[in-house]
C-alpha cells in the first residue's frame, strides 16, 4: 500500500460475517464522534457492508466537524452527517431517535492541565447521551486504560480483572462506563463496553512510531516494554458487529490483538526491514498496560489482519514516507498523564 486510497480500501473491505451481521441489526446507525481518528473508516465500513448486503439502512455520523473536508469525504460514500457539539443540549437533543449508536466520543490527549474537560466529555457527556438514547442499542467505545498494569507474564487483565486505571484519563472513562451502567439498569437499555487497546492504522499508531524511532535513529524508550495491538479495520468490525451483543447490564468486551508484544521484538523486526539498527533507552518492567481479548475471540474470531502482515505494511508505509498524523499514542505513558 502506497497511497491513502488503497489504505482505506483494505482497511473499509467488509469481510463475509459483517455483511452477514449487517442484515441482522434493526434501523439505521448513527456514530457520535465520527471526527476522530477511527470514526470515518467505521463509517465507510458500515456503509460497505450495508450496501454489499443489499439492505436499507442509513449511517449518520455527528462531530463537530473541525476538518472542514470531512464530511464532504463522508458524503461522497454515502454517509449522512449532522455538525453537532455534543456538549450543548440543544444540539444533542435535537439529533434523530436511531435505533443503534456507536458512541465514539471522549478526550484523552491533553488531559493533564484540563482534567476538568475530560471528564466532561468522558463521564459527564455520557449520562446526557444515554438518557436522549434510552431506547437504542448503544456500543460505547472505552479503553484497556480502565485497567492496571498487570504482571507480562500473565497475559493480560480479562474483562474479569478488576479495574483500577492510572491516572485522570483512565479514571473518567471508567467513569464513562460506570454512568453508561446506571443508565442501562434503569431504562433497561441494550449497551456494550468495549475497551479498545491500541489500534492501529499506518497514519498513526505503536507500531508507526516504534518503526520511524527504528528509521530515524530515535531511542525507543523500553520502560513499558510490552503492548497489544490491533488493525483499526478489525476493531471497527467488531465495533459494528457488536451492536448484536448489547445487554442490561451491559456486556464488556476487551478489544485488541491476540499476542502480548515485545517493543523490543518489534523494534528489532523493523530494523531488518528498513536495514536500521534499533536504539534503546530504559529497561523493560515487570508489568505493563495489556488485555487479553480472548472474549471478543471467542464470540467474533481472530483479527482477519495479523502482526506480520501489519509490520510489512508498516515498514513499507514508512519506507514510500506515506503521510501521518501528527497523534502519538504515548504508549510508553506508565503514571498515566496524557
Amino acid at each position: 500500500m502506497e497511497t491513502i486510497e488503497e489504505l482505506e480500501s483494505v482497511m473499509c473491505t467488509p469481510s463475509e460475517a459483517l455483511v452477514e451481521d449487517i442484515t441482522k441489526i434493526n434501523g439505521d446507525l448513527l456514530i457520535l464522534g465520527v471526527g476522530g481518528k477511527m470514526g470515518p473508516t467505521l463509517a465507510k465500513l458500515a456503509k460497505h457492508a450495508i450496501d454489499q448486503a443489499g439492505v436499507q439502512k442509513k449511517v449518520i455520523g455527528v462531530s463537530r466537524f473541525s476538518n472542514e473536508t470531512l464530511q464532504e469525504e463522508l458524503h461522497e460514500h454515502g454517509i449522512e452527517t449532522i455538525a453537532a457539539d455534543l456538549l450543548k443540549e440543544e444540539e444533542l437533543q435535537a439529533l434523530p431517535d436511531i435505533e443503534n449508536v456507536i458512541y465514539m466520543a471522549g478526550n484523552k490527549f491533553g488531559t493533564t492541565g484540563n482534567e476538568h474537560f475530560t471528564w466532561a466529555m468522558n463521564a459527564y457527556l455520557p449520562g446526557r447521551v444515554a438518557e436522549k438514547f434510552k431506547n437504542s442499542r448503544i456500543v460505547s467505545f472505552s479503553t484497556g486504560n480502565v485497567y492496571p498494569q498487570t504482571p507480562v507474564g500473565h497475559g493480560g487483565a480479562s474483562e474479569e480483572h478488576a479495574t483500577g486505571p492510572v491516572g485522570e484519563y483512565g479514571q473518567s472513562v471508567l467513569g464513562r462506563e460506570r454512568v453508561f451502567t446506571h443508565f442501562s439498569h434503569k431504562y433497561g437499555t441494550p449497551l456494550l463496553h468495549l475497551r479498545l487497546n491500541y489500534a492501529i492504522d499506518l497514519r498513526y499508531g505503536v507500531l508507526l512510531e516504534v518503526a520511524k524511532a527504528v528509521n530515524e535513529g530515535t531511542p525507543i524508550d523500553l520502560n513499558m516494554g510490552h503492548v497489544n495491538v490491533i488493525w483499526q479495520g478489525d476493531a471497527n468490525e467488531v465495533a459494528i458487529r457488536s451492536l448484536l451483543h448489547c445487554d442490561s447490564p451491559p456486556a464488556t468486551l476487551n478489544i485488541t490483538g491476540p499476542e502480548t508484544l515485545s517493543v523490543r521484538w518489534l523494534a528489532e523486526r523493523f530494523g531488518e526491514k528498513l536495514h536500521k539498527q534499533p536504539v534503546f533507552t530504559g529497561e523493560e518492567q515487570e508489568t505493563a498496560l495489556l488485555s487479553n481479548a480472548s472474549r471478543a475471540h471467542e464470540v467474533f474470531g481472530y483479527p482477519n489482519i495479523g502482526i506480520r502482515q501489519m509490520l510489512d505494511w508498516t515498514a513499507d508505509w514508512v519506507k514510500g514516507q506515506g503521510q501521518v498524523l501528527d497523534k502519538p499514542t504515548h504508549f510508553q505513558e506508565r503514571k498515566g498523564q496524557y
